[in-house]
């Protein structure tokens, strides 16, 4: 790096945090030839990125919020990569108060979108563009190339698109893995659907898992053989290839299989939950998402777990209930981890287009699809396929309805039931798996026992309900033996 070349030019971008996925970012900036101007509160950090990586590309270590401003050239662009809540309010306060109309500053973390909402809101205010930016890939693609999803205004995108363009993830075509999600906080939104879809992807998975290892008796190595065959097919992505991986790993102390030396324990960092809660509000049922999240949440509950099992309540073996030979099974659980995926995948879109209408959004769903076709951790094979659907005008009322996957879910029909089923009578939990089949045979009811709860809610609560025959609000006058007595229209 020329010292003195670069005391005489501005920066290009600055980036504040330079933990693992901050300092990756402004290495892969500084690989793609922008001058990068750094701060990190804690000044080490900020030298052993110099120390470390500093051939890498041109970049300027500041000393503090104002000393990165004053280095960086007009509009100012800097990337905020530090913990949510708390330590990003800080950053973006300091930031504000440095920077002068038609500056920008970029959260890269995982915000919660209302937050990034009303400081989009209030920073707009003050004349600066404030884009909530969703990154996906962990420190590898921070470093080699992530899947971006940033919100904020056209007028931050003009200036922002290039840079982000060039610094993500390719799809097999070539086209970037980033486009402009839409205004104000749909780019955090996005993002967090993404980490929902993401929980039920691996919850899934860890299902079919637990399927062959307690139900099939198989060994880890035996099942990693199963997904890595998996992958070769439609199941292609990479949660399936690192679950091989995983499963084919030693652990060097003990000998054993890694995977029977962990806790099984999982931990949640928020976005799932914010998900489904999000969700409930809108409203939008995404129950596969829910119970992956809810099934963390068991995970963690130990004590209880193993004050249960001491209690001995009654119950089977865990062994899978049926006369099939061993590859139809496996076969069995394919189809169903296939149909499941593709249900989750729907709720986590439907759930987008819903908040999208509700928050005034332009999300273009086909171009979300592609974007995580690369870079991120639910990228997979079948994305084409869903931003095919979304292009063609074929899913705009539900990814279901798109021929490709309607044909895919009735092929699995048989397959998907029996492993629910299956499952059930052995004793082992697939709370993902029975959720969506239960999802999707919901949408094909054509009457649900809804109208049930809505005469019990009208009874014990007054709370009114519709009917079949005639529009308008109606309430029973209900005698205190239970029996109406009249309709009452409001």
């Amino acid at each position: 790096m020329d010292v003195m070349k670069n005391q005489l030019k501005k920066a290009d971008i600055g980036v504040v945090g330079l933990a693992a996925m901050g300092s990756n970012l402004a290495r892969n900036l500084a690989h793609h030839g922008y001058y990068v101007a750094v701060f990190n509160r804690s000044s080490w950090r900020t030298e052993e990125l110099l120390k470390n990586h500093g051939d890498e590309g041109d970049f300027i270590a500041t000393d503090s919020i104002a000393d990165l401003v004053t280095h960086l050239k007009a509009p100012r662009t800097v990337i905020i990569m530090v913990k949510a809540g708390a330590p990003t309010q800080a950053m973006i306060d300091q930031l504000a108060d440095a920077m002068e109309p038609g500056d920008i500053i970029i959260d890269g973390g995982n915000t919660y979108f209302e937050d990034t909402m009303r400081r989009e809101k209030e920073l707009r205010a003050r004349g600066l563009n404030f884009v909530g930016c969703g990154i996906s890939g962990g420190e590898e693609g921070a470093l080699h190339g992530p899947s971006m999803m940033p919100g904020g205004s056209d007028d931050a995108w003009k200036t922002l698109g290039p840079i982000l363009e060039s610094i993500s993830a390719k799809a097999e075509d070539g086209s970037p893995c980033v486009t402009h999600i839409g205004e104000n906080g749909a780019g955090h939104f996005v993002k967090m659907v993404h980490n929902g879809i993401e929980y039920a992807d691996m919850q899934l998975i860890a299902e079919s898992y637990d399927l062959m290892r307690r139900g099939l008796g198989l060994q880890p190595s035996q099942i990693a053989d199963v997904f890595s065959q998996w992958d070769k097919g439609d199941l292609n992505s990479y949660l399936v290839e690192i679950t091989a991986e995983i499963l084919r790993h030693t652990d060097q102390k003990t000998g054993k299989p890694f995977i029977d030396i962990v806790k099984d324990e999982a931990d949640m960092k928020g976005t799932g939950t914010w998900t489904v809660q999000t969700a409930l509000s809108l409203p939008v049922p995404v129950p596969s998402i829910a119970e992956a999240v809810f099934d963390r949440g068991l995970s963690e509950r130990h004590e209880l777990r193993e004050m249960v099992q001491k209690e001995g309540l009654p119950g089977p073996q865990p062994c899978y209930v049926t006369e099939q030979t061993l590859q139809d099974i496996i076969e069995d659980i394919r189809q169903a981890l296939y149909a499941s995926k593709i249900i989750a995948y729907a709720q986590g879109f439907d759930e987008i287009s819903n908040a999208a209408q509700q928050y005034n959004w332009q999300i273009d769903n086909a171009a979300v699809a592609r974007i995580w076709r690369n870079g991120c951790i639910i990228r997979a094979q079948f994305l084409n396929r869903i931003s095919d659907a979304y292009e063609s005008g074929s899913a705009n009322i539900s990814l279901l309805f798109d021929t490709y996957f309607k044909d895919v879910l009735e092929k699995a029909q048989t397959s998907w039931r029996r492993v629910v089923a299956g499952a059930a009578l052995g004793g082992i939990p697939v709370p993902a798996f029975a959720s969506s089949l239960t999802y999707y045979d919901g949408l094909r009811s054509d009457r649900l026992p809804a109208a049930l709860i809505q005469g019990q809610r009208d009874l014990f609560g007054a709370h009114t309900y519709g009917r079949v025959d005639e529009p308008g609000v109606f309430h029973t006058l209900w005698t205190e033996s239970g029996e109406p007595e009249i309709n009452m229209t409001r």
